[in-house]
């Protein structure tokens, strides 16, 4: 497929900009925040209804902090009610930093000439993926520039080479993307490859900041990004993850642009983005971009309440952008998924020089430095289960398939079982024998006290893992 990093033309009605900056701002304007209210919305969230525009709005315009701490723990009881203590692990693995945008925000940018520029051929492929599932990677977000080398042929030839790869019992199980919008035709490419979610994010949802941070390149068109996921959705790629970049624009704008998005794909396609993505701006190699916008932690954490309160079925996703302390302050407000062991330099998890953040060799600076071991460990000892479930995509558990299943009883039936038995896998593979002895008294008491229906289904398969078979899921 030949590079075009023009316009793609709208042929489909349904494919229309949806962003109205004056609607948004109108809502945050006009809606008042009182106590009585502020718990009926709370409410409504807890039984697993989503929430408007207008009731979000009053959630943002809160700040009586008794009231905020309110939001806080009725997100977190939500969490526990949908998600249970699970916390899902990824690794991001970029493939290729040549792009041809000037993202102002962003190291990877053109104009950046300090950036060494790589892609990572057959071998080099092979030589991280081996190293990520040797600590015990089952689940990758694959991360591309926006370049005329990535087409959607060279996107799907990289995640089956990432398939490929076998080391030991490790194995990539399932390869979620990050990359440029695509045509229909360039996502069915991709599609084919077996990925599971298409992330692209629209940074900000605000067209004249949008304009400002993005002076040229592809991604410089506004529309054309905003509507992208919607041709991925045309090509039957039902599992899309969105987000928005806290810092360039108002945070509280950017929240209920968000929830936009999601109204659009619940009314266009009947179904949700898969995940939501959050992170806030750090320093990136040669950066030099207005702070004015700058979230406050207060606000980060209450804004990722917030979400999980606006839409209760769809992962959040933290990246280790974040520091620790917050990392562990909002998986309990609702954050489900989290990277771990992260290394975004440009063949770094294979690289012994690559202890030491380089902002030259990668996009931005990451916050959070530990190990997968170290925070599974720490996962473990905080009553969470680090799980690296695959699951729902590989049964076809996505899409419309998730909304349906995504119901009281669903985590107790799939998820938590499905996790146990991925941290047994890595028990057995990559724990140590102090941190492999404290999980199985974590997975154990959990099969005492949940009342799992298939309970004994599960001691089954914990101890065909022990006996060595792999791969077990409900």
């Amino acid at each position: 497929m030949i590079y075009q990093p023009q316009q793609y033309r709208i042929k489909d009605e349904r494919m229309k900009p949806f962003i109205d900056p004056e609607e948004i701002w109108d809502f945050i304007r006009d809606t008042k925040s009182t106590k009585e209210r502020v718990r009926e919305i709370i409410a409504k969230s807890l039984d697993k209804n989503r929430l408007n525009l207008e009731e979000t709005a009053v959630l943002i315009n809160t700040t009586d902090p008794e009231l905020v701490d309110e939001i806080k723990e009725g997100a977190r009881e939500l969490k526990s009610r949908i998600y249970g203590e699970r916390i899902v692990l990824f690794a991001p693995l970029y493939i290729g930093n040549y792009c041809t945008n000037n993202c102002q925000y962003c190291g990877f940018r053109t104009e950046n000439k300090k950036q060494h520029r790589v892609t990572l051929n057959k071998k080099q492929i092979h030589q991280e993926v081996k190293s990520l599932e040797d600590v015990g990677h089952k689940r990758l977000i694959l991360v591309y520039g926006e370049h005329p080398k990535y087409t959607p042929e060279f996107i799907a030839e990289s995640v089956r080479d990432v398939y490929k790869v076998k080391s030991k019992n490790g194995e990539i199980r399932r390869v979620n993307i990050n990359a440029a919008p695509l045509s229909i035709e360039g996502f069915k490419v991709v599609k084919d490859s077996g990925i599971g979610t298409y992330q692209i994010f629209q940074e900000t949802y605000h067209p004249e900041t949008y304009a400002k941070v993005h002076p040229s390149g592809a991604k410089r068109n506004f529309d054309n990004r905003l509507i992208s996921l919607d041709r991925a959705q045309e090509a039957l790629i039902d599992d899309v993850g969105i987000g928005a970049l806290f810092g360039l624009y108002d945070w509280r704008y950017e929240t209920l642009a968000l929830l936009r998005h999601v109204n659009h794909f619940e009314a266009t396609y009947n179904i949700g983005p898969h995940t939501i993505s959050f992170p806030r701006i750090q320093n990136a190699s040669d950066l030099n971009l207005d702070n004015s916008y700058a979230v406050s932690d207060d606000d980060f954490t209450k804004l990722v309440a917030i979400l999980r309160l606006a839409v209760p079925y769809t992962g959040l996703i933290l990246t280790a952008r974040e520091p620790i302390h917050i990392r562990n302050e909002v998986m309990r407000y609702g954050v489900s998924q989290i990277d771990g062991g992260t290394n975004i330099q440009m063949k770094g998890y294979s690289s012994k020089d690559a202890e030491e953040q380089n902002l030259d060799t990668e996009q931005f600076e990451i916050c959070d430095t530990r190990t997968l071991g170290e925070i599974i460990t720490e996962l473990i000892g905080t009553g969470y289960i680090p799980s690296f479930c695959t699951a729902c995509y590989r049964l076809g558990r996505t899409g419309e398939h998730f909304m349906e299943f995504s119901v009281p009883g669903f985590i107790k039936r799939f998820c938590d079982p499905n996790a146990i038995l991925t941290l047994a896998e890595y028990l057995e593979d990559y724990a140590t024998d102090e941190v492999k002895e404290k999980g199985y008294k974590a997975i154990f008491k959990r099969l005492d006290n949940e009342g799992y229906k298939n309970e004994k289904a599960i001691r089954e398969r914990l101890t065909k893992i022990q006996n060595g078979v792999r791969d077990l899921y409900f």
